[in-house]
């Protein structure tokens, strides 16, 4: 023998309008039409073969059998309901698995993962470093961190902040035997590349100085590793001013001039729909998109 289960749709516009003795308050509190309830009323009275409402004196009352069927119903949509907080309650607990590549998670989310913490107690953070930036939310992750122009398919994506390449290199090297007062000094100095000599050549270009060591230099497979090398004196880095920080609060980089390069690409961080409502999922996007705007603000780089 079938089911003979209602439209649940029809269901949850009965339990509003019962619940208000109201059309419209039912209408309003699900966000639709009260003719869109009218019409679900009405298809739950057909299929039920029986009368739900009475309309008296501009009121409306509940039959007898609707009075007993709303009942039974209320007791559902509560159970629904408490079933539905303590899932997402369960959701606030556990582990967040982090895909994200070694740069960022050694030069800006390690140094942070104490804060985190300390909010979020309950919550273990589990970190996956890889090269590979993108692709990289497979089954065993929750979510991750993409470097690009946040088009991607399939996937709800957050940007980070605003991408700044800046100049930066050891305090010694700064008021050394060749100083660094303006940008045309740098052809006196190595510049180190990160991954490509494009960035380098950007940043002259907009300046409006042509410098031929642009050619030269050892290029880097990692941002940190430029970062060290530049933290050693062995030359100029111009490198994201976000995985920078912890070098330059430290003062082992400073900044020689304040002419910096906005990039089209940032980082972002990168989630499936399905756990876009989980509870950790949303403490760790929220505690993450809060803590990069608000270093970004102090630093000058807001949008």
């Amino acid at each position: 023998m079938s089911r003979r289960l209602p439209p649940l749709n029809s269901l949850k516009a009965f339990e509003a309008a019962a619940r208000n003795l109201s059309f419209t308050k039912a209408a309003d509190e699900l966000f639709v039409t009260q003719a869109a309830v009218s019409h679900q009323i009405k298809t739950l009275e057909e299929h039920l073969g029986l009368k739900l409402f009475l309309r008296r004196n501009r009121s409306l009352l509940l039959t007898e059998e609707g009075q007993a069927y709303f009942l039974d119903i209320k007791e559902i949509f509560t159970q629904l309901v408490d079933a539905t907080e303590k899932l997402l309650a369960r959701g606030a607990k556990g582990s967040v698995a982090v895909s994200l590549t070694p740069s960022f998670a050694i030069q800006w989310l390690v140094p942070r993962l104490q804060a985190f913490n300390e909010l979020h107690p309950d919550i273990d953070i589990r970190i996956k470093a890889q090269d590979l930036d993108e692709n990289s939310l497979t089954d065993d992750v929750d979510v991750a961190i993409y470097y690009g122009r946040g088009h991607w398919s399939g996937v709800q994506s957050h940007k980070l902040h605003t991408e700044y390449l800046v100049p930066l290199c050891s305090p010694l090297l700064l008021n050394g035997h060749k100083p660094l007062a303006e940008p045309v000094d740098l052809q006196h100095h190595t510049l180190l590349h990160d991954m490509t000599r494009k960035p380098w050549k950007s940043w002259f270009k907009t300046l409006g100085v042509n410098n031929t060591r642009v050619n030269q230099g050892p290029i880097f497979s990692h941002s940190s590793m430029v970062l060290q090398a530049a933290v050693h004196g062995q030359g100029i880095a111009l490198v994201n001013s976000v995985l920078a920080k912890p070098e330059i609060d430290a003062g082992r980089l400073v900044i020689p001039f304040n002419h910096h390069l906005e990039s089209k690409n940032a980082f972002y961080l990168v989630l499936r729909e399905s756990q876009a409502e989980l509870g950790k999922i949303v403490a760790f996007k929220e505690w993450m998109l809060s803590m990069v705007e608000k270093e970004q603000i102090e630093a000058g780089f807001n949008d």
